[in-house]
């Protein structure tokens, strides 16, 4: 089966800050979209700035996993784009939120919560664990990986009870934090994954590219059963 694979990217950082464009010369939305290319998939890139925020017509309908990247322009995004692809998801949509997409107005309303979470910037060193070693997203990992340099989060993150904890990560100032979380909203599949920050190359950085990778075939729409909602009739005689 062909997994259809939008990744969006705000595309701010990459136009206003030259360090960041030379980090990321197609965009973090294209280095992304390079760690999710391979046999059986269709990968598009769309961004803030095109009309839609790209994700107009028929995009939203014929994508089967979208990757989200955003940090400082999260409420740029218009109420109508958001809830489109909130109602994607609940119809079966995956949805793959990376490093401060999860202050995106999507993820924040599929939560339910305010999402926060303390952080800081310092270019500090990560240890990502493997929590989940039996879960998908893990495949092809060892025990635990180090990003260099990035920006610190930390508990508490105000986010509903995971389904599944596949990723915790240790900084070196002392936070942990629940850097790779699972979740289910209506038939779509749900992966909340810590690491990205524009100042840093880390989604040039192997491990980072295959959690992402892995995600996407994890996040994939599954057939499931039928369902049908609202009024209906009865399947057996009631006696009425």
């Amino acid at each position: 089966m062909t997994i259809r694979v939008t990744v969006w990217n705000e595309n701010v950082h990459e136009r206003e800050e030259p360090s960041v464009a030379e980090r990321y010369p197609d965009g973090i939305h294209g280095a992304v979209a390079d760690a999710v290319r391979g046999e059986n998939r269709e990968v598009r890139t769309a961004t803030l700035d095109q009309p839609d925020h790209g994700l107009g017509g028929g995009t939203l309908t014929e994508t089967d996993v979208l990757v989200w990247w955003s940090h400082c322009a999260n409420d740029e995004v218009s109420d109508e784009v958001a809830d489109r692809v909130v109602d994607r998801v609940h119809e079966g949509m995956g949805f793959v939120p990376l490093h401060s997409g999860k202050n995106s107005k999507p993820f924040k309303r599929l939560m339910g919560t305010t999402c926060d979470i303390k952080y800081r910037h310092g270019g500090e060193r990560e240890r990502v664990w493997v929590a989940d070693p039996g879960h998908p997203i893990a495949d092809g990992l060892d025990e635990q990986f180090e990003i260099p340099n990035t920006e610190t989060y930390g508990e508490p993150y105000d986010v509903p009870e995971p389904d599944r904890t596949v990723l915790v990560s240790w900084f070196e100032g002392g936070e942990v934090f629940r850097s790779g979380i699972c979740y289910r909203r209506g038939r779509g599949r749900i992966f909340a994954f810590r690491p990205g920050h524009e100042e840093y190359p880390i989604f040039h950085q192997e491990e980072v590219r295959r959690v992402v990778d892995n995600a996407v075939a994890w996040a994939a729409p599954t057939e499931g059963a039928s369902a049908r909602y609202g009024e209906t009739d009865p399947l057996e005689p009631t006696g009425e």
